[in-house]
C-alpha cells in the first residue's frame, strides 16, 4: 500500500445543514438557500429538517435534486435527508430499519467512494437530527447512531472488514466542554426559556441539572470523533473549526455548537479542513458544517486491510 500524502490529492467536500423547517412554505427560499450550498461545490450534503419533502410524490425533494445537481435519499417521515455527486459516490445499500427511537429518523446508506474503485472498503453515511426536547430520548437516538460505525463489509476476497464512518447532523446538545475555542457551556440560568432549561440539561449523578453534553460523549466512547475538535487541535489546523453553529438568543442562550460532523478515528487522516459558513438568520437558525477530505488519502484508507 503507498503511503497517505495528505494535502495534495482531490478535495471532497462535506456539508452537514438544518436548513430551517426546509425553508417552510417559501419555495425561492428554498431554491437560495440550495443554491448557496452549490456555491461550496459539494459532493456529499447531509439536511435536517427536510419538512414537506416528501409531499405530492416527493415534489420538492426532485426538485432540490434539481438545484444541487446530486442525486438524493430521503429518510423515514420526511425528516432527514442525503445528497451526493454521482460521479464521486454510489449507493451500495439504505437502511431504511433505523431503530425504534426516534422522533426524527436518520438517513443512512452504505456508500462507495468511486475514484476508489469497486474493490475499496464504502463508507457508512448517514444524515441525522437528535431530539429536540427529550435529553432522555436523545441520548437512546445517539446509542442507535452509533451502530452504523458498527457494520462490517466483505472484500471481494472474502474477508471481513469494518467499513468507515461519517455521520453529521443537529444534535440538540452541546460538546465536551474544555477545548479552546469552543463556545463555553451555557448556565443553566443563563436560558430564559424555562422549557428549553429542561430540553438542553438532564440530573446527574449528585441530583443536580447538568447540560446535556451525553450525546457527544457517546459517539466518542463509539470510537469515533467529532471532526471540529479533531481539526481544532490538528497540527495545522484551525481552532475556527469549533465555532458556534448556532447563534446567542434571548431565549435559548448563548452561541453553541450543536451542529457536529463525526467520523470514525480511521477517516482522520484524509481531513483537510473544518469550517463553518455562517448564514443570516433570515434564511436559518442553523450555520452551515463544512468537512474537506483528501481524496487520495481517503482512497488509500478505503483500500486498507488489517
Amino acid at each position: 500500500m503507498r503511503a497517505l500524502i495528505k494535502g495534495n490529492g482531490r478535495p471532497v467536500t462535506v456539508l452537514s445543514w438544518n436548513f430551517e423547517r426546509n425553508g417552510a412554505e417559501d419555495a425561492a427560499k428554498r431554491t437560495q438557500a440550495h443554491e448557496l450550498l452549490v456555491s461550496l461545490n459539494p459532493h456529499l450534503v447531509l439536511r435536517q429538517e427536510m419538512w414537506g419533502a416528501d409531499a405530492n410524490g416527493n415534489t420538492i425533494m426532485y426538485q432540490l435534486e434539481d438545484v444541487l445537481g446530486m442525486r438524493g435519499w430521503l429518510g423515514p417521515q420526511s425528516s432527514t435527508a442525503v445528497f451526493a455527486d454521482p460521479r464521486v459516490f454510489r449507493t451500495l445499500r439504505e437502511w431504511p430499519n433505523t431503530g425504534p427511537m426516534w422522533v426524527q429518523p436518520p438517513t443512512a446508506l452504505t456508500m462507495g467512494y468511486v475514484p476508489a474503485g469497486t474493490d475499496a472498503t464504502p463508507l457508512l453515511v448517514a444524515s441525522y437530527h437528535l431530539n429536540y426536547a427529550s435529553p432522555t430520548n436523545r441520548l437512546a437516538e445517539v446509542e442507535w447512531l452509533s451502530t452504523w460505525a458498527d457494520k462490517k463489509w466483505t472484500t471481494p476476497g472474502g474477508e471481513s472488514v469494518s467499513a468507515p464512518a461519517l455521520l453529521g447532523g443537529d444534535n440538540n446538545a452541546y460538546p465536551a466542554p474544555g477545548l479552546d475555542g469552543d463556545p463555553a457551556l451555557p448556565e443553566l440560568a443563563e436560558i430564559n426559556d424555562r422549557p428549553h432549561r429542561l430540553h438542553r440539561s438532564y440530573v446527574g449523578p449528585e441530583g443536580s441539572r447538568q447540560m446535556d453534553t451525553r450525546p457527544d460523549e457517546a459517539l466518542r466512547t463509539a470510537g469515533m470523533q467529532d471532526v471540529a475538535r479533531y481539526w481544532a487541535t490538528a497540527r495545522g489546523g484551525d481552532k475556527t473549526a469549533v465555532s458556534r453553529t448556532v447563534n446567542a438568543c434571548q431565549t435559548h442562550g448563548p452561541d453553541s455548537r450543536i451542529d457536529r460532523i463525526y467520523a470514525t478515528t480511521d477517516l482522520l487522516d484524509a481531513v483537510t479542513g473544518v469550517d463553518v459558513i455562517e448564514v443570516p438568520l433570515e434564511l436559518s437558525d442553523h450555520h452551515i458544517v463544512r468537512l474537506t477530505l483528501d481524496g487520495d488519502c481517503l482512497s488509500d484508507i478505503l483500500h486498507r486491510r488489517p
